[in-house]
């Protein structure tokens, strides 16, 4: 299926990593101009060396392809208007935005205090609406546009122990889901992506945290989770991100105010 977004530009955040990069390499496999933006910045280069060397002219072509490496702090509003700014001046306007951020710490909700929940809103709430503050406009004028969040699963089915987490991604998904009936006659669609168990750095970091609570090995409880999952396994980034590349893409356009289960049949509710 042709995606129809060669040439496009997407500024993809918290992408030196994880979920974020593998959207990112998604995208740039498509032709999509990809800024990679995050807080480590050799690490962001090196991915701009690898995509160019993967997805540059010579593999395809007259597609506008390219990449940049922005260092930002997404959890400061200087950080979010210098990284909007050095992507719309290196690659042009932003037509697809991939919201993303680390996941805040363990915790039960029982233990919550007041500053859990203001973390809560200023990790996995403020930033995002600042990012799409900055960027809806623009698409709104040129009447096309994608905002893609990288959720979690605990939006659907609150997750045990993640109770900072949980209250956060809740949050955002109501903004989003409240934003997408509004912007949608300018042709922007907005949609959440939640993965379940995809093998990556913080859900190994969640499963090491669950061994030490528990008194288990690692294997133990990688071993427990996966009997959870009917597909019997952890899912691969590359999944994730052929999922998100496709909700970005112009045949998704009917497509919004969703969110999108990546979980290999988890979540057990319709």
């Amino acid at each position: 299926m042709d995606l129809g977004i060669a040439g496009k530009t997407a500024m993809v955040a918290a992408s030196t990593g994880g979920l974020g990069l593998a959207v990112a390499r998604a995208l740039a496999a498509e032709g999509v101009r990809v800024a990679i933006v995050g807080r480590r910045r050799d690490r962001a280069k090196d991915i701009v060396s690898e995509l160019q060397a993967a997805y540059g002219i010579g593999s395809l072509g007259a597609t506008g392809f390219d990449a940049v490496a922005i260092e930002a702090d997404l959890t400061t509003p200087e950080g979010i208007e210098s990284a909007v700014q050095q992507t719309v001046a290196d690659l042009g306007p932003i037509d697809i935005l991939v919201l993303n951020g680390p996941g805040p710490k363990p915790g039960a909700a029982a233990t919550l205090g007041s500053e859990d929940i203001a973390a809560a809103f200023d990790l996995l709430l403020k930033p995002h609406h600042a990012l799409v503050s900055h960027v809806l406009p623009g698409m709104r004028q040129r009447r096309w546009g994608r905002i893609l969040a990288i959720g979690s699963s605990g939006v659907v089915a609150p997750l045990p122990n993640l109770a900072v987490s949980n209250t956060g991604r809740a949050a955002l998904a109501g903004y989003l889901k409240t934003l997408a009936a509004e912007v949608a006659l300018d042709e922007v669609t907005v949609n959440l992506l939640l993965p379940g168990r995809i093998a990556t750095d913080r859900v190994t970091q969640l499963d090491q945290a669950a061994a030490k609570r528990r008194g288990n090995t690692l294997h133990e409880i990688q071993l427990e989770s996966r009997k959870t999952i009917p597909a019997r396994r952890y899912g691969e980034p590359a999944e994730f991100g052929a999922a998100a590349a496709f909700l970005c893409s112009a045949p998704a356009s009917y497509i919004t105010g969703i969110a999108l289960r990546c979980d290999g049949g988890l979540i057990r509710s319709l």
